[in-house]
């Protein structure tokens, strides 16, 4: 009679196991060149970290713990402001490794019957939705241990993957401990790792720091588990664009585009449209209405939002700032913490500045700049203006040239304009100053005073006419340019710098002719 193999029997699935996540922050990241620490610098307008941190957020995790170290209060202030009290924080107050970071969570872990989901916070392009698959890997894998890996074509660097003759994992080596043989292979660890909790912390125990760097490596909990007959499994992951860390500068530069396209690629499927998708910069938090139509080399950052069936020109850059449907910003426009209703026009070359506002069907022209001011439902400024400081009513017209002269100095001062004022070309309005409704002011004027409403203000010098003056004015010019006579012999040049000789005899005959 044949004998049976005995199957190993799965992990108990009678009580639900419980998902945490370790997210590791504590290092400096030197290969940036930097004094931030790397998991803050920005990609797409928020920091690399908080990528990571959202990323994790959609597993509904148990605990989100993050591992924190160099410029740790920096790190906490980032999170803090845009996941608020999802996170809670481990300090790690010296690096001495990726193991050493995993054992300082130990108090938070505790009596917790589950996984823990272990990765660095330096990967700002991994996806949610490959963190749910690797989830569901590990538990119908009924490994203790799992690795996200992938294959890279230049995999310097990495840890290798050294697999079994059955698939699974036999060992991680790093690579600055990897053999010449060890180090051909294209098979690397990414960094992220799902492991029992209970089995995490024995194994932990037995690492050391006897190798090259020095350091308690977190790789070294796969050879202690094999070596007792336990088993770790290994998803390996298609791109390893997304799954492969940030270290250095032209790693970060890769990331961004990673992170443009895709946004790029969302906003497009959402009923945008970008002329160039590759020449257009649209960070992670900004909205764009559907039939909104963005022209290449413009850039939308922080939190700007833009409505539907809105014109957005070449190379803009608008940030932080609230644009309602149907707006057209013509090409070359910079505005920043404003805000434009629906239907106003801006540009080209227009420069908004923080606090400017634009009601309803208002414009700004080229060459305009605003500042701490707003244009009430209607009213204009189409050409060569400055607005600082000022409020301004519906349906005013302001001429070319005009200045709100708004400092003195010392202090800042607002000008009020009221509804239907007419403002002529080349006006300068001194703050503190308010023009009433209806007033008209002529081209040319220094208005210091209040102006009261329906009345014309003209402060300007009286025109003199001199007749014939111009004719008089020629006839100097003319005779200042006729030649004079020279007693001094050769002349010098004043296009070359240099004496211009005359032969003896075309002298005698010049002076033959003026006899």
């Amino acid at each position: 009679m044949k004998k049976k193999t005995r199957k190993a029997a799965p992990r108990r699935t009678d009580r639900p196991r419980s998902l945490c996540v370790l997210i590791l922050a504590a290092g400096r990241g030197k290969r940036m060149q930097s004094r931030r620490v790397k998991l803050l610098h920005f990609l797409g307008g928020r920091s690399m970290l908080l990528y990571v941190v959202e990323a994790v957020t959609g597993l509904n995790a148990r605990k989100v713990l993050l591992v924190v170290g160099n410029q740790q209060d920096e790190v906490r202030t980032s999170v803090e402001a845009a996941f608020k009290r999802k996170v809670r924080y481990v300090v790690q107050k010296q690096q001495l490794g990726t193991g050493h970071a995993v054992g300082e969570a130990r108090k938070e872990l505790a009596g917790i019957r589950g996984d823990v989901l272990i990765l660095n916070g330096d990967l700002p392009t991994l996806r949610k939705e490959t963190l749910q698959q690797f989830v569901k890997f590990h538990r119908e894998n009924g490994a203790l241990v799992s690795l996200l890996t992938t294959v890279a074509k230049n995999p310097a660097g990495y840890g290798r993957v050294i697999r079994n003759y059955i698939g699974d994992v036999a060992r991680i080596v790093e690579d600055s401990d990897t053999t010449p043989e060890e180090a051909k292979i294209r098979e690397i660890n990414s960094g992220i790792y799902l492991v029992d909790i209970q089995e995490l912390y024995q194994a932990l125990e037995q690492i050391t720091s006897s190798n090259r760097q020095g350091e308690y490596y977190l790789t070294d909990i796969v050879e202690i588990l094999r070596r007792e007959g336990k088993r770790v499994a290994a998803l390996q992951h298609r791109d390893r664009k997304e799954i492969l860390g940030v270290n250095n500068r032209v790693e970060l530069a890769e990331a961004q585009k990673i992170l443009r396209l895709r946004k790029a690629r969302l906003l497009m499927l959402k009923g945008v449209t970008l002329v160039n998708p590759e020449a257009t910069y649209v960070d992670h938090d900004v909205r764009v209405g559907r039939d909104t139509i963005i022209y290449p080399g413009t850039v939308l950052d922080a939190r700007t939002s833009i409505g539907e069936e809105c014109t957005i020109g070449i190379s803009c850059h608008i940030s932080n700032s609230t644009i309602g449907s149907g707006v057209q910003v013509l090409d070359y426009c910079r505005i920043q913490d404003s805000r434009i209703h629906r239907n106003a026009r801006v540009g080209p070359f227009a420069h908004l500045r923080p606090e400017s506002v634009l009601q309803e069907g208002a414009r700004v022209g080229n060459f305009v700049e605003t500042k701490k001011s707003t244009l009430g439902k209607g009213s204009k400024a189409n050409h060569l203006s400055y607005l600082g400081d000022s409020k301004i009513g519906k349906d005013v017209n302001i001429g070319a040239g005009t200045i709100t002269c708004n400092f003195d100095g010392v202090n800042k001062h607002r000008t009020q304009i009221e509804d239907n004022v007419f403002i002529g070309s080349d006006t300068q309005l001194v703050a503190p100053v308010r023009i009433r409704r209806g007033a008209y002011i002529g081209a040319g004027s220094t208005i210091t005073e209040e102006v009261p409403a329906n009345a014309l203000a003209i402060c300007r010098g009286r025109q003199v006419v001199k007749k014939n003056w111009a004719r008089k004015h020629r006839s100097v010019l003319e005779a200042a340019q006729l030649p004079r006579k020279s007693s001094r012999g050769p002349r010098r040049s004043a296009e070359a710098g240099k004496s211009t000789s005359r032969s003896p005899g075309a002298g005698r005959a010049s002076r033959r002719g003026k006899r």
